[in-house]
């Protein structure tokens, strides 16, 4: 329930009343949310932060393990001591912004109970936390395979590296990321039943995560792609009682590669008291389509309206990835988010806009300045007219005028950020590779400033030809890579030769790359 108990509380007030007394780097989220990638073994405290091994050999005795991990303990010890964790730099960014902006750190502890936020500040910060919310992943399978995603979240995207090998002549930081299939990130093993990590959710979810959960939400990949979701599914329909507490949500594209599959997802949700869709978009039709390859706007703005019509759907969220591209029509797209709202009231869907950070040469923080006044221009006089003011939500609202500021004020993405002339190589190289594979074309989809931008980069782009031959015309270095080469803080892990190493995976904790963690052989 959080923040709904203070009928009229703001953002600000809350953070003033409940954060701030506690430490000026409490998250709550630390302590009751999480993010566990079951497949291969990995988990965080939200989608910001690195994800990390989980340790195998505490999961028999204590199944809480994939989430109550000895790197989260020693976040929430930092936190209550009002210490910055490196792994949650996107909040600290935002902050240090000034004009006391409301962080995401406000969002993910504000939905939660004011006791337990008070619980977690007596409990010894060594103890196992009962979760509130969890988002999980039992697959990386996806149909999509969208130009800021990667091998270790999308089978289409690991389709991609094998058909064409890796792309090439990618120098800035999180280029190991487009080099191979993220091998790390395959299923743990070949069958369910076998995968420690599923094992030990089903062990705590029948023995107290599912009676104390208040949501609990499955993404991917695609999550409607996987047996385990609508296995899920099921449970909801076998225990009618034990789930009529608890939120139902999956992160899905709506984007099905037949329609029985959709049809199957309504008639389902109908058995889930308090059935939720989050689902993914930020740009407006051809540009949509380009950054989010695979997606047929149109029929994932009918499978939308569907979903709103016919299916038990209590709440729509819209979850929007704030890249370069996105900024040429991300105020057409809030138009028509607005026009739902019109239609279908408050079970249209709301918005969260989540700046990109990674990879980095797609961040709106790296563009020219002339380009990004010309957008931050054209979102300010949007967010200043009369329907944005009468019908966003002071969220949203918040988080618009966070990236008005954060493309006035922020120049690098993170602290690690290659240097700009590497930036720009890398932005030319990967698009004009990713027009070859995907059969898109930058400068069409993209006229105005961008295409002139793009065409003024000077890159080594192999042709048509070594793509499709798989020639390799561009060595690209990992070594000195922080997104893929550097140990988190914490020293939990070897990294001293990346030769030997076993998988590299999840973000790096202490440089806050993306990439960077290796596992022992045991």
């Amino acid at each position: 329930m959080g923040r709904k108990h203070w009928e009229g509380e703001t953002l600000h007030e809350f953070k003033q009343r409940i954060i701030d007394p506690i430490s000026k780097s409490y998250c709550a989220a630390k302590w009751y949310n999480a993010t566990i990638w079951l497949g291969h073994g990995q988990t965080t405290s939200c989608h910001h932060p690195p994800g990390h091994w989980i340790p195998l050999e505490e999961l028999e005795s204590n199944p809480s393990a994939i989430h109550n991990t000895p790197h989260k303990k020693k976040m929430r010890k930092m936190m209550l001591n009002g210490e910055r964790p490196s792994e949650c730099e996107y909040c600290w960014k935002v902050e240090d912004m000034g004009k006391d902006h409301i962080s995401d750190r406000v969002f993910k502890t504000e939905i939660f109970q004011d006791k337990d936020i008070a619980d977690s500040t007596v409990a010894d910060w060594n103890e196992n936390v009962m979760l509130r919310t969890l988002e999980i992943s039992f697959d990386r399978a996806c149909n999509l395979k969208c130009s800021y995603c990667n091998p270790a979240f999308s089978t289409a995207w690991v389709k991609d590296i094998n058909t064409f090998g890796a792309y090439q002549n990618i120098q800035s930081d999180g280029r190991g990321h487009f080099i191979d299939t993220a091998p790390w990130a395959a299923p743990a093993a070949k069958k369910e039943a076998n995968n420690p990590y599923i094992q030990a959710f089903h062990k705590w979810w029948e023995t107290g995560l599912a009676d104390n959960l208040e949501e609990i939400r499955i993404t991917g990949g695609e999550p409607i792609m996987h047996a385990s979701t609508w296995k899920l599914f099921n449970w909801f329909e076998q225990n009618p009682q034990r789930g009529r507490q608890m939120r139902f949500a999956i992160n899905s594209n709506l984007s099905p590669e037949t329609p029985k599959v959709l049809d199957k997802l309504i008639d389902k949700s109908w058995h889930v008291p308090n059935f939720e869709i989050y689902t993914s978009c930020e740009a407006a039709k051809d540009q949509a389509e380009y950054i989010r390859d695979g997606l047929r706007y149109d029929l994932w703005m009918n499978n939308i309206h569907r979903v709103l019509k016919e299916s038990n759907v209590s709440k729509l969220h819209m979850m929007m990835t704030i890249n370069a591209l996105c900024l040429t029509t991300i105020t057409e797209f809030m138009d028509e988010m607005l026009d739902l709202r019109e239609e279908y009231g408050r079970r249209a869907p709301t918005m969260t806009l989540n700046i990109l950070r990674f990879p980095s040469f797609q961040s709106c923080a790296i563009i020219p300045i002339e380009i990004k006044k010309f957008y931050k221009d054209k979102l300010h006089d949007w967010f200043d007219g009369d329907r944005p003011t009468e019908m966003l939500t002071e969220p949203e609202k918040a988080s618009i005028q966070r990236l008005i500021d954060y493309l006035d004020i922020v120049k690098t993405p993170h602290k690690n950020t290659a240097d700009m002339p590497k930036l720009y190589n890398d932005f030319k190289a990967f698009f004009a590779q990713y027009d070859i594979r995907r059969n898109k074309n930058f400068v069409e989809t993209f006229p105005g400033p961008f295409a002139e931008w793009f065409e003024s980069i000077d890159a080594v782009i192999p042709t048509r030809e070594q793509i499709e031959n798989k020639e390799t015309i561009f060595v690209t270095d990992r070594v000195g890579d922080p997104a893929t080469t550097e140990e988190y803080a914490g020293g939990d892990d070897e990294h001293e030769d990346y030769s030997k190493q076993k998988f590299h995976g999840g973000w790096d904790t202490d440089t806050d790359g993306l990439g960077g963690i290796s596992v022992d052989e045991t």
